[in-house]
């Protein structure tokens, strides 16, 4: 089977720099909050190009402190997409706001400017669009409605570690920026952790409250925090593959590249890049069919992994019910959500592999 993600090759390629570091943090004998977290921030704020970097336990842990550290919460509307991992909107209804969604682009599957602005209200707080598979949402048109109307701007860049916009890293435009290191992202780990930056001293003292349970002075507590802090091994992985992220990020530019010669074969449509400036990452490389289902299936059949990304988009889901949408309302999202699926791809998909993806994806002829 030619694996959709394939984690093991990714660690085992530099599984000797890790052993060696998590050595290290056994023989110092300092778990929490220690020297390799205090590294990883300061290198992570360095290729980011951002004064203040806040590591945490977790992405989802990272959307809800962004959201409480700017004092979003009950009465507060956050517009954001229907078309993401539901963390998103999990962490809006977290802090006890209201999640708005609004519709997306149908070429680049990103949050769609002028949808967002037909839902601004007078109880919209904040705009959390996420930079999804990887690919910037085109933040000039986010930044100029948050100045316009008042909003805070917060960025989801969970699949975007390393992406730019316009030569600027994404996650480092809006107010604040949220990451996650789950195994299966562009940078990771062996397990959880997350990560927030912003160009605010302010906004940075009060996560690292935050993360510590409301706490800057030991046994002292100024407000309800969390327990969210990454720990020293996942910080010294993490310090291990920043070293190697740019270079993976471009092989899965080639390897997209290499793929986009689907486009209009076998029924398939490829990704767009839009953005001029945009550096994508691939953090998964989606493409359309009328019949999805079926042609992950055939994939199936010929031993090769793929994924449906998203198949119920946020707000048909029963837990949202209660907000009101109903099928049709965000019309681009819900067709994208029965046309969309992943083909495999990573830094250690060999040539081979590719090969063989492209060659079965060709010979699709559709259902019998």
């Amino acid at each position: 089977m030619i694996s959709l993600i394939q984690i093991d090759r990714q660690f085992q390629s530099m599984k000797s720099e890790i052993l060696s570091a998590v050595g290290d943090v056994l023989d110092r004998g300092q778990f929490i909050l220690g020297e390799e977290v205090r590294r990883f921030e300061e290198e992570a704020a360095a290729y980011l190009q951002v004064p203040y970097a806040v590591s945490v336990g977790n992405g989802t842990d990272a959307l809800v402190m962004a959201l409480t550290a700017l004092n979003i919460g009950e009465g507060d509307e956050v517009i954001t997409t229907p078309f993401t991992f539901f963390a998103t909107a999990e962490a809006i209804s977290r802090v006890g706001a209201t999640p708005v969604f609004a519709d997306i682009d149908p070429e680049t599957y990103n949050l769609d400017p002028a949808s967002v602005e037909a839902r601004i209200t007078p109880q919209t707080k904040a705009i959390l669009p996420v930079h999804i598979f990887g690919q910037s949402c085109g933040m000039q048109a986010f930044s100029v409605l948050a100045e316009q109307y008042g909003l805070e701007l917060i960025e989801d860049a969970c699949q975007a570690f390393g992406a730019e916009d316009n030569g600027v890293k994404l996650g480092t435009i809006g107010r604040i920026g949220c990451y996650s290191f789950f195994p299966t992202k562009n940078l990771s780990t062996i397990g959880d952790g997350g990560m927030l930056v912003t160009r605010d001293g302010e906004l940075a003292g009060r996560l690292r409250k935050l993360r510590h349970h409301g706490s800057v002075k030991k046994y002292y507590h100024e407000e309800i925090g969390f327990n969210s802090r990454l720990d020293e091994i996942h910080a010294a992985v993490l310090r291990r593959g920043l070293k190697h992220i740019d270079g993976w990020n471009g092989v899965r530019r080639a390897l997209a590249q290499v793929y986009d010669s689907l486009n209009g074969k076998s029924g398939l449509s490829t990704p767009v890049n839009r953005y001029q400036g945009n550096s994508h990452v691939y953090h998964l490389y989606c493409v359309e069919h009328e019949q999805r289902d079926d042609f992950m299936a055939y994939l199936q059949a010929n031993n090769i992994a793929s994924g449906s990304y998203y198949p119920l988009p946020l707000h048909l889901q029963q837990v949202y019910r209660q907000l009101g949408y109903k099928p049709g309302d965000l019309p681009v999202a819900e067709s994208k959500s029965e046309r969309l699926f992943a083909l495999p791809l990573h830094p250690f998909l060999s040539a081979v592999e590719q090969q063989e993806v492209l060659e079965v994806a060709l010979n699709y002829s559709g259902k019998e």
